[in-house]
């Protein structure tokens, strides 16, 4: 009998460009609550707009998960243009 995939982890909601996680970890995903004047996000693998690039820029969906599957090790960081809502899970 196979066991369902849960991918459970720490979450944070933000509205502007944010260190979400210091350190190695997991990115899972991020769910756009409201976007608006031209949102974008892009994520980064490190503590600031620098570094290496997760996901590039890209136009966030209002009421849509979009799921980012990736390890990081320096860190998780949101950068945020426009207005948007959104929630970043990831895990330790």
């Amino acid at each position: 009998m196979s066991q369902p995939v849960h991918e459970t982890g720490s979450f944070l909601n933000i509205t502007s460009s944010t260190a979400v996680k210091s350190g190695a970890g997991k990115l899972l995903g991020i769910f756009c609550a409201s976007a608006s004047n031209t949102p974008t996000i892009k994520v980064w693998d490190s503590l600031a707009a620098s570094g290496t690039v997760v996901v590039n820029t890209f136009t966030p969906i209002p009421g849509n998960y979009h799921a980012i599957p990736a390890d990081v090790g320096t860190g998780i960081y949101v950068t945020i243009s426009g207005t948007v809502d959104c929630t970043v899970f990831f895990s330790a």
